[in-house]
């Protein structure tokens, strides 16, 4: 434990120094910033005023925006390495190949776990400081959600990085799995149901096994319980799930899956030639 707690520091202080770190860092504090500027606590939305309605904004661009910069910025850690050299130097050292695996993998989460949950704190405090009401409900989901997304896109990432033999193919990789998530939660998918007659039921689940539509769909879910924006797909979801239990499924899922895939990367890292 306290090896991998050192490795999982020693990736932290790497990542603190880096400047993509400060970029990142940066956006997600300049969107609640921007978000605040712009008077949008003014606004109001089918309903959302205050801080309830920049919480939404926030998350749905947090949607678009955090699963690129951790994709790109893990796939860079196993690869990097790897054509560093760092593995020769490594293996001198008295640290198992598991516990530098997982302690890159805790270090980073946290690294790119706390910019987003700081940046929707500094809005509650905002919030709290101009007297508005705060939506606890939907910020602890919202926080559950966010985990929850960093760590599938985390786990998706070690697998990229732990396959790939350089950062380029590893950067490549990361882009063409974001695009193809990003792409496959409207665009295929109605592709899929005109021209081959999917039944509804059929792609409403190759739907749900999107992360990326789990969150969007889990966070719509939040404001309209009926989920009356999706249409007719909603009974599908409703009946089968229900209210609580496809909030629990946007809660879980996410992360179970970036886990398999960070287990599955440590595996192919591990029978991997490493040098």
């Amino acid at each position: 434990m306290r090896h991998l707690l050192l490795t999982a520091w020693a990736d932290i202080t790497e990542s603190l120094r880096s400047r993509w770190f400060a970029v990142y860092t940066l956006v997600f504090g300049g969107i609640i910033v921007g978000l605040f500027v712009t008077g949008l606590t003014e606004s109001r939305i089918l309903g959302f005023t205050g801080l309830s309605r920049v919480l939404v904004t926030y998350i749905e661009i947090t949607m678009a925006i955090l699963p690129v910069f951790v994709l790109v910025t893990t796939v860079r850690s196993v690869a990097g390495d790897r054509e560093a050299g760092i593995f020769e130097y490594m293996l001198s050292l008295p640290v198992a190949l598991s516990v530098w695996y997982w302690g890159k993998f805790v270090g980073r989460f946290l690294v790119v776990y706390l910019p987003v949950l700081l940046a929707m704190g500094l809005g509650i405090a905002w919030g709290v400081a101009r007297g508005a009401a705060i939506p606890w409900t939907q910020v602890t989901y919202y926080t559950g959600f966010l985990f929850s997304l960093a760590l599938c896109f985390l786990g998706l990432g070690m697998l990229i990085s732990s396959l790939a033999r350089t950062s380029d193919v590893a950067i490549g990789a990361a882009f063409i799995l974001w695009l193809f998530l990003l792409l496959f939660m409207d665009l295929i998918l109605l592709g899929v149901l005109v021209r081959g007659g999917l039944a509804p039921e059929g792609v409403i689940a190759i739907a749900l096994a999107n992360p990326l539509q789990v969150f969007r769909t889990a966070t719509m879910m939040l404001f309209d319980p009926q989920l009356v924006l999706l249409g007719p797909s909603a009974y599908v979801i409703l009946d089968h799930f229900g209210h609580t239990g496809y909030l629990l499924w946007a809660l879980f899922y996410p992360a179970l899956l970036g886990l398999a895939a960070a287990g599955t990367g440590y595996v192919l890292f591990r029978r991997g030639d490493l040098p």
